[in-house]
């Protein structure tokens, strides 16, 4: 979006000559004509300046809400998963990867063994990093493809001392095709093959790539139309990061995983230690965008920028279970951090995310309206079947726990979020805690649960007739409303 008057900017001039900030219980978008279908709008949009999505949704980096199951189940929903900082690095580069090998068109650096190894330590090593497969391509001690172990050679093994190369189906009974070999290509000669794996080996034989029928199926055959996948059809994962030397290990670690874009998730991203980790690691890995936050003042979002972010986080304090705000003192309701900083940044190309707040799916055009490019969510998906933790039983029906990375316990358990806080240096039992813990109602399954904040979202797009995210944030116009006006919004003078 250019840097043009848009419609909402009188209302926000006005707002601001009355010295008032405004969050989502303040605002209703104003509707007029529409040909729009709902059912029928584009909400494809940006993360980042590189990263598309197919649903404007993000799940947030907290320990409640997205380890590798959510950041799978989002990226399939044509979202995006931003998977915790509160693990060691190399637990957290180990879930990356494993969304990322979960679908894939070529898998380009595929696991394999040694054709010496035995069945059992093969075996040990599916259980020690969590592996969900049991294809492996066979090395031998030349780095050239020897062969290939199947779920099949696993069954039928009785002796898990046998070495893979007793067990294994040798090259010379494989099927496989040169390095090269493109999505559409590997599609047929597995299918007029009858078979599952296809493995790539370049001119000296080695192995250079593996291709499954499923995931090339699925994605040639646009079952997987939704899916927010890379160039090479791998699903779609961001991680959470620091500042500091953990960053730049987390970086590292997370590079070499395939990660699609880091987040520098701190409380106030408009500091001295988030630029210095911003600068150095845009020098040493150029290719992965960097999305940066938390701000919620315009200038704050424009520093970021100019600094090389590839992506602005907005949002300091309305999460429902962040005490910022009452701790500290600070912050802009959501709705007019989120115009100030979208506005910052028009005719820069770079994505802003509004972040927390969000308590129903009218709030989300509204975010989008107000110039946001997608929406980050963490209580919204709290009570989802896919996020860490076990769902509880009890007399009130079925719930989750749920925690701000600033409540006590996440910052006791975590330096990560000490960090996010500025207090990594604090004794535990001095710490100020600027979040709070608690328990959601259990929801479902997420793709239940974003099915209907989707459905809000395409319906208010239809009533403001905008085809498209970008439309909605040139079109939209805002109402102020009065506590009247809420209650009003609600079912109201009925029994239920």
């Amino acid at each position: 979006m250019n840097d043009k008057k848009l419609k909402k900017d009188d209302f926000f001039v006005k707002m601001e000559v009355a010295g008032l900030a405004l969050t989502y219980d303040d605002v209703r978008l104003k509707s007029g004509f529409s040909e729009v279908d709902p059912g029928l709008v584009s909400i494809k949009t940006k993360f980042s300046k590189n990263i598309t999505l197919n649903c404007p949704v993000v799940s947030a980096a907290m320990d409640t809400v997205t380890e590798e199951e959510m950041a799978i189940a989002m990226a399939k929903l044509g979202g995006l998963g931003i998977i915790h900082k509160a693990l060691t690095p190399e637990v957290q580069a180990s879930q990356v990867r494993r969304v990322k090998l979960h679908l894939n068109g070529l898998i380009d650096k595929p696991i394999f063994v040694n054709e010496e190894d035995s069945i059992g330590a093969i075996e040990k090593l599916r259980n020690e990093k969590n592996y969900r497969f049991h294809t492996f391509p066979v090395v031998n001690s030349d780095g050239k493809l020897a062969g290939i172990l199947t779920r099949t050679d696993f069954l039928h093994c009785s002796d898990n001392t046998s070495l893979a190369k007793d067990v294994m189906t040798p090259i010379g009974k494989i099927l496989t095709a040169p390095a090269g070999t493109t999505l559409e290509q590997a599609h047929k000669i597995m299918n007029d093959a009858k078979k599952g794996v296809l493995p790539l080996i370049n001119e000296k034989n080695e192995l250079a790539g593996v291709y499954t029928f499923a995931d090339v199926s699925r994605l040639l055959k646009g079952t997987a139309s939704l899916y927010n996948t890379d160039k090479d059809g791998h699903l779609r994962v961001g991680a959470a990061i620091g500042t500091g030397d953990d960053a730049l290990v987390r970086a590292g670690l997370l590079s070499e995983a395939g990660c699609d874009v880091l987040v520098i998730d701190t409380a106030h991203g408009d500091s001295k230690n988030v630029y210095t980790t911003l600068k150095t690691i845009k020098e040493k890995y150029p290719k992965i965008d960097v999305v940066v936050g938390n701000v919620s003042e315009g200038e704050s979002a424009k520093r970021l920028v100019d600094a090389g972010a590839d992506g602005v986080k907005v949002g300091q304090g309305p999460g429902s279970i962040c005490t910022t705000r009452i701790v500290a003192g600070i912050g802009c309701p959501q709705v007019t951090a989120v115009y100030n900083c979208a506005k910052a940044l028009r005719g820069t190309g770079i994505p802003v995310c509004a972040d927390g707040g969000i308590t129903t799916s009218g709030d989300i055009p509204i975010a989008l309206g107000a110039g946001a490019d997608c929406v980050m969510l963490g209580r919204m998906l709290a009570g989802t079947e896919e996020t860490p933790g076990e769902v509880r039983d009890t007399p009130d029906g079925r719930i989750k726990m749920y925690r701000g990375m600033g409540s006590l316990g996440a910052m006791q358990s975590s330096r990560a979020s000490r960090e996010r806080y500025r207090q990594g240096d604090a004794a535990i039992d001095k710490l100020v805690p600027e979040g709070v813990e608690g328990f959601v109602t259990y929801q479902g399954k997420v793709s239940d649960v974003l099915h209907k904040y989707i459905g809000g979202l395409r319906s208010g797009m239809g009533y403001v007739g905008a085809d498209s995210v970008s439309t909605l944030q040139e079109k939209a116009d805002f109402h102020r409303i009065t506590h009247s006006g809420l209650r009003e919004s609600h079912p109201h003078d009925i029994l239920q």
